[in-house]
């Protein structure tokens, strides 16, 4: 096969490294940890697989039991974990690869079975969402009714986030990423349909996103900016966020982020199949346009539209999940126009090898 050039196969510049492709591998929630929520041989496999990826962006990992919210996905809060997710990134460098570890407080989206001292998941205001989740023994259950953090407890979180930015460092991580989208516990702050508050962190723009400025601040600290990425997802739908109005939070977010040159923004388009309004559109287009740092994007990509959208300068880089999940190869197979292998959505969620590890690769006369 003769090599195909485009923009997603060039080297770039992100924070302080520079990356071998434009290709990053998004964080993908596979819920494949063993009984104490560590990385096993098998998710050592995994990622080794995929190291071709300009960068990996390793699944979600709470930074603290009561971070939690879906059954086997890992943490980087013990020893255990650490040295689990310390294999991972030794693989992942051997084969000249750069990874970063998303730091994660799921907030309501979780189940009181995951925290049996502590009782109901946590939020910044007590306001239920509908549809169901998971229970820590893999049932499906309706959401629960959250318990509104106290001030004091906003601070503990804080220094958790800290602590596992240090343990991120002392497993070997490139660098870390904030995960501040997708309905979860940051996003939850930012928005006003789950954040009712009327103290320091709730009402005005400012207080809204002061918990996410004040988590930065501390990974900053342990790792430097140059190592240091965020998501963020403005417009979605997920967890029963979506806020429209929330748009002059993200305009002074972004103005601050700007100011404290983090290696990237990785940011969650909105999706046309969920939003009807196309003021939204406008208003996300503005946005990502008006921000002068590495940023990339995420949701939906399929091989021609992160070509569009790296030429286009719409985006640094690009975000593949599903197609990550099924081409451990995908950079090459792209540069080589090679078909991809289909993803199997059974086999998303929890499991072991089956849709995880066997995936095949190019075989080498196709590569030829």
């Amino acid at each position: 096969m003769k090599t195909m050039k485009n923009k997603l196969l060039e080297e770039f510049k992100l924070g302080d490294y520079k990356l071998k492709n434009r290709f990053v591998m998004a964080p993908l929630t596979r819920m494949r940890a063993d009984a104490d929520l560590a990385p096993t041989a098998l998710n050592v496999a995994y990622y080794r697989q995929r190291a071709s990826a300009g960068l990996i962006v390793t699944e979600a990992s709470q930074i603290s039991p009561q971070a939690q919210g879906y059954p086997s996905t890992p943490g980087i809060y013990t020893e255990k974990q650490v040295a689990g997710w310390k294999q991972v990134t030794e693989a992942v460098h051997q084969e000249d690869g750069r990874i970063f570890i998303q730091l994660w407080h799921v907030g309501r989206i979780s189940h009181s079975s995951f925290h049996p001292e502590e009782g109901l998941p946590v939020a910044p205001s007590a306001i239920p969402l509908t549809g169901k989740t998971l229970t820590a023994t893999w049932e499906q259950v309706p959401y629960e009714t959250p318990r509104a953090l106290e001030a004091e407890e906003i601070r503990a979180i804080i220094g958790d986030y800290r602590k596992a930015a240090e343990n991120a460092k002392a497993a070997g991580f490139d660098g870390v990423e904030l995960h501040s989208a997708n309905g979860y516990l940051l996003n939850q702050f930012l928005h006003a349909t789950t954040n009712q508050r009327t103290d320091a962190y709730g009402g005005s723009v400012e207080n809204r996103a002061r918990l996410v400025l004040e988590v930065l601040e501390q990974l900053i600290d342990v790792w430097g900016a140059g190592k240091v990425g965020i998501r963020l997802s403005p417009f979605t739908f997920a967890g029963d966020v979506y806020d429209p109005d929330a748009y002059p939070v993200y305009e002074y977010l972004l103005k601050k982020l700007e100011s404290l040159k983090l290696a990237y923004i990785h940011y969650v388009r909105a999706r046309p199949t969920e939003i009807d309004d196309a003021s939204v559109f406008e208003k996300e287009k503005a946005l990502w346009k008006g921000y002068q740092g590495t940023l990339i994007a995420a949701d939906g990509f399929d091989t021609a539209t992160a070509i569009d959208y790296v030429e286009n300068g719409w985006a640094d880089a690009v975000a593949f999940g599903r197609h990550f999940i099924s081409n451990p190869d995908l950079p090459a197979r792209v540069a080589l126009g090679a078909p991809l292998n289909p993803y199997d959505r059974d086999t998303f969620y929890g499991g072991a090898e089956k849709g995880y590890t066997d995936y095949p690769f190019l075989k080498q006369e196709e590569a030829v």
